[in-house]
């Protein structure tokens, strides 16, 4: 997939992705990477990764599902332009939405925080430039320590994105390790962190419940740099993603696409 591209700053790019099915490119790309997203550097098999990323969606409510499937092609794309992921798509004690960050991942020796917001198109005053906002604020929140305004922050954060790079199968190199330790350590002392000393990926995904549109991939594009420009933040990129795939990824995991 090829996102639309708008650089606002040397700091703070855009990338805009419209995923109206899932064409064969984009098949394939899920094939290359689904194992490794999930479950690292594993012998598992495609197969078996389908299955058990089919369990994983069997048993979640809709707001849920379309937060993991949002969570899933984020970290897909993000992986497409050269990131690497430092964390399993799962919670490490259980089969369930990974706790802490959504996403940490990195590029050369620099460190991104990746956070994801979705909802449908139904959804009352929903819009790209909400959820990007949303995600922002809940970046600010979590490293900031703000635990009573936030459920993620009831748990130490760079605990639990420590705790994922340490695992064998993800591969994270020792400095990345290191950091994320230091990081938790201070969290655990109470010295919590500004979100301006950090490159923060916000994101946001919209499903469409109907018809494709390109409504909210436009809107995000027409929006004055001045909105992004107020993110403040040692870099950002920010990802949109307006998807109407979700019975289309279900039939891939159950093989009706092959």
């Amino acid at each position: 997939m090829i996102p639309e591209v708008k650089h606002i700053s040397p700091q703070l790019e855009l990338y805009v992705y419209d995923l109206p099915i899932l064409c064969p490119d984009t098949i394939g790309l899920i094939d290359e990477n689904l194992v490794e997203i999930c479950e690292g550097e594993s012998a598992t098999l495609l197969s078996e990764a389908k299955l058990t990323f089919l369990d994983f969606l069997s048993n979640k409510d809709d707001t849920t599902k379309i937060g993991a499937v949002a969570e899933f092609f984020i970290h897909l794309f993000l992986r497409e332009l050269g990131y690497k992921q430092e964390f399993l798509f799962y919670n490490l004690e259980e089969r369930s939405i990974k706790k802490g960050f959504d996403g940490y991942f990195s590029q050369g020796d620099t460190q991104f925080i990746v956070e994801s917001k979705s909802g449908f198109e139904s959804s009352k005053n929903i819009s790209h430039k909400v959820k990007i906002k949303k995600a922002y604020n809940d970046i600010v929140s979590t490293i900031g320590g703000a635990s009573k305004k936030s459920a993620k922050g009831q748990n130490n954060p760079w605990r639990n994105a420590y705790n994922h790079a340490s695992h064998i199968d993800v591969g994270t190199k020792k400095s990345i390790r290191k950091n994320l330790k230091e990081l938790s350590d201070l969290f655990d002392q109470g010295i919590y962190q500004n979100i301006e000393n950090f490159n923060v990926i916000p994101c946001s995904t919209i499903f469409l419940d109907d018809e494709w549109s390109a409504h909210f991939s436009k809107s995000i594009l027409a929006e004055e740099d001045a909105f992004f420009l107020a993110l403040k933040a040692k870099t950002l990129k920010v990802v949109c993603i307006t998807n109407k795939t979700i019975s289309a990824l279900i039939d891939y995991l159950e093989g009706r696409n092959e």
